[in-house]
C-alpha cells in the first residue's frame, strides 16, 4: 500500500508542477502581500514580523490547499484517464493519500517566496528551528482545506470549481484573521473567527511564531472542521464514483 501511495504522490506532483500557475499563485501572492502590508509598517519588529510571516504561509497554504486542489481535482475528473484509475483495485486511499501529500510538498515549496520576502526587509525570526514548526503548523492547519478542496472538486465541475473555492477562501481568510489580525478586526468578526478553520490554523503558526498559547476553542473548532470536511470528501468520493460507474 505505501507504495502505491508514494506512485500517486509522485503522479500528483508531477502533474501540478507541470501546470505551475498554482503553485506561483500560491507562492507569489503571500511575498507580495508581506512586502506591501507587513515589512512597511511591522518590519521593525521581530514579533510582529513573525506573526505576519506566518500568517502569510497560511494565506498561501489554503491557497493550495482549497483552490488549487479543488480545481485540479476537478479537472481530473474531466479527463480519460481519471475513469481509468478509478476501476483499479487499489481503492481511494492510495489516490486521497497521493492528492494530501502531493498539495503538502507543494505547499512547502510555496512557503520560500513569503520567507525569502521576510528575511530580505523584516527583522523576523528565521531561524532554521522556528521555521520548521511554522511550517509544521501550516500542514497542520491547512489539513481542513485540502479536504474542503477535495469535495469541492469531486461534487463540481472545473467551471464551478474555480468560482465555489475563490468564493469560500476569501471570506475564510479574512474571518480568520489572517489578512487583519485579530485585534484590528470588528467586533462583530471576532466573535465568529474562533469557530473558523482558518482562525485554528492561524493559532497555531501563531504559536510556533512567538509561543503565544493558543485558543482552545479555535482548536476544537479546526480539529472538528477536519473531521467533517473528510466525512464530506469521502462522502463526495462514493457519489462520483456511483454516478459515474454504477
Amino acid at each position: 500500500m505505501s507504495s502505491l501511495i508514494l506512485a500517486h504522490t509522485r503522479y500528483q506532483a508531477i502533474e501540478q508542477i507541470r501546470v505551475p500557475i498554482g503553485l506561483l499563485a500560491g507562492g507569489l501572492f503571500p511575498a507580495i502581500a508581506m512586502l506591501a502590508f507587513a515589512a512597511p509598517f511591522v518590519g521593525d519588529d521581530p514579533v510582529a514580523s513573525t506573526r505576519s510571516l506566518g500568517s502569510m504561509m497560511m494565506i498561501g497554504a489554503m491557497s493550495s490547499a482549497l483552490i488549487a486542489l479543488a480545481i485540479n481535482v476537478a479537472q481530473d475528473r474531466e479527463q480519460p484517464w481519471n475513469p481509468y484509475l478509478r476501476t483499479l483495485p487499489a481503492g481511494p486511499l492510495p489516490h486521497f493519500a497521493g492528492r494530501l501529500l502531493s498539495s503538502m510538498a507543494l505547499m512547502v515549496i510555496s512557503t520560500i517566496p513569503v520567507t525569502v520576502v521576510a528575511g530580505l526587509f523584516t527583522e523576523a525570526d528565521l531561524s532554521p528551528g522556528r521555521l520548521a514548526v511554522m511550517v509544521a503548523a501550516v500542514l497542520v492547519g491547512s489539513l481542513p482545506f485540502m479536504l474542503m478542496g477535495l469535495f469541492v472538486g469531486l461534487v463540481m465541475p472545473s467551471k464551478g470549481a474555480i468560482a465555489v473555492s475563490q468564493v469560500l477562501f476569501f471570506p475564510f481568510a479574512i474571518v480568520g484573521g489572517l489578512m487583519l489580525p485579530p485585534q484590528a478586526m470588528p467586533d462583530f468578526l471576532n466573535v465568529i473567527s474562533p469557530y473558523m478553520p482558518s482562525r485554528g490554523g492561524g493559532e497555531l503558526v501563531w504559536w510556533a511564531a512567538d509561543g503565544s498559547a493558543p485558543s482552545t476553542l479555535a482548536l476544537v473548532a479546526l480539529a472538528g472542521w477536519t473531521v467533517a470536511a473528510g466525512v464530506a470528501a469521502a462522502w463526495a468520493y462514493r457519489r462520483d464514483e456511483g454516478r459515474r460507474f454504477a
